[in-house]
């Protein structure tokens, strides 16, 4: 069968699924997104980035200029490409539960327009098994399709060169499936590794769940150092010091973001919740927020005091509020403190209305805390407490 398009990637207006669709039309394959995010949609067809991500803004101008990159809030586009990849993970509830059945029942809307011949290739991190769920749907449905699982492995802001250069994970339930996968993804990488839809769909979670356990040791021992006035940050600088067996440790601060978290919780309920390592790095990770509030409290009275918070994303250079903890802590805090103000140079007022210029809050706080590492508050220039615990102006994390 003939398709018009290469690829349509489902869900593909996001973190996940946009640079992936213009890394693929960058080297040639002719790619649709289908989004049903509307102003998405639009933004992408204007050739304008939805969100931040370094050197995407460049290329998404070119590939939608030489027409190699579409997008549509019609699920009818799902018809017109050979390969069909879906960027819908599965989440978890208010429970910490995850559904299973979401992407099925997601792709409930897509399934009409399958077609003979297409791959369907699952790429967000899923729950182990949901790979078989899919495939039984498709084989129930009666379409001669194959079902593929390629998770993504990129860190947000660094799309446009790790999905050239990582390692690409392919597995399927045929050998076509895993050969055509690893055809598709051999246009980025020419590093594929091959593994079966069980051993992939463990792989993402464990790869998240790893570095949320190992964030996790180190804000555990930040508390520890900090709760006997020590400052951490010297002792992980004199550890760290020429020694090649510490020079993984990260410094303490907020692991937050869509991923980590849930991708644990994800683990946890795989093992039945028996997963005791994976549940104390989500209490010392969620936990993080009340210690830093609970500290400032005892040091400062908060009961008559301002405080400003500096950063709302849940990471760096990002405008992505999704599970910051920030947005925790300004909680917290609002029990304890006389007024709490924030202030995030890259959210948006139509995402946070709440949000205040940076001066203005440095101008109206008794205490001002860096929860979120900008490079815009390297030069803060204050004589008012900061707590700093990513030791972001260099003065050490002790608070």
């Amino acid at each position: 069968m003939v398709f018009a398009n290469d690829v349509v990637v489902v869900g593909g207006g996001g973190h996940v699924g946009l640079p992936l669709a213009i890394a693929l039309a960058s080297r040639g394959k002719r790619t649709v997104v289908y989004d049903v995010a509307d102003s998405a949609v639009q933004r992408i067809l204007r050739a304008q980035m939805p969100f931040i991500e370094p050197g995407a803004d460049e290329l998404l101008a070119t590939v939608v200029a030489d027409g190699m990159l579409s997008a549509s809030t019609d699920p009818a586009v799902v018809a017109s490409a050979e390969h069909v990849i879906v960027v819908i993970g599965t989440p978890v509830d208010e429970h910490l539960n995850p559904d299973p059945n979401a992407i099925p029942r997601a792709l409930e809307t897509c399934a009409p327009y399958f077609r003979e011949g297409q791959l369907l290739v699952l790429r967000s991190t899923i729950y182990p098994g949901v790979t078989a769920l899919v495939r039984d749907m498709v084989t129930t449905s009666g379409v001669d399709m194959e079902v593929a699982f390629c998770p993504e492995r990129i860190a947000e802001h660094k799309a446009m060169t790790e999905l050239f250069e990582l390692p690409q994970i392919v597995s399927g339930y045929t050998p076509q499936a895993v050969a055509r996968a690893r055809a598709l993804f051999s246009a980025l990488t020419a590093s594929i590794v091959e593994l079966t839809p069980e051993e992939a769909e463990l792989a993402k979670l464990f790869t998240n769940t790893w570095r949320y356990i190992k964030f996790a040791a180190v804000n555990q021992f930040y508390m520890m150092a900090n709760s006997k006035g020590v400052d951490f940050e010297r002792v992980r600088a004199g550890l760290t010091h020429d020694y090649p067996r510490a020079q993984d440790m990260p410094g303490p601060g907020f692991t937050a973001g869509p991923c980590l978290f849930k991708d644990t919780m994800q683990l946890a309920a795989f093992s039945d919740n028996t997963f005791q390592l994976g549940h104390s790095a989500m209490l010392v990770n969620e936990g993080l927020p009340l210690y830093i509030a609970t500290r400032l409290d005892q040091k400062h009275d908060l009961s008559s005091k301002t405080v400003g918070i500096l950063g709302m994303a849940f990471k760096a250079g990002s405008d992505d509020i999704r599970s910051s903890l920030s947005y925790k802590l300004q909680r917290v805090l609002r029990f304890t403190a006389r007024e709490v103000l924030a202030t995030d140079p890259h959210v948006p007022a139509s995402v946070d209305s709440s949000l205040l210029p940076l001066d203005e809050v440095i101008r109206r706080s008794d205490i001002l805390i860096i929860a979120t590492p900008h490079q815009e508050y390297r030069d803060l220039d204050t004589d008012k407490p900061v707590a700093d615990v990513w030791n972001l102006l260099g003065e050490g994390v002790l608070i």
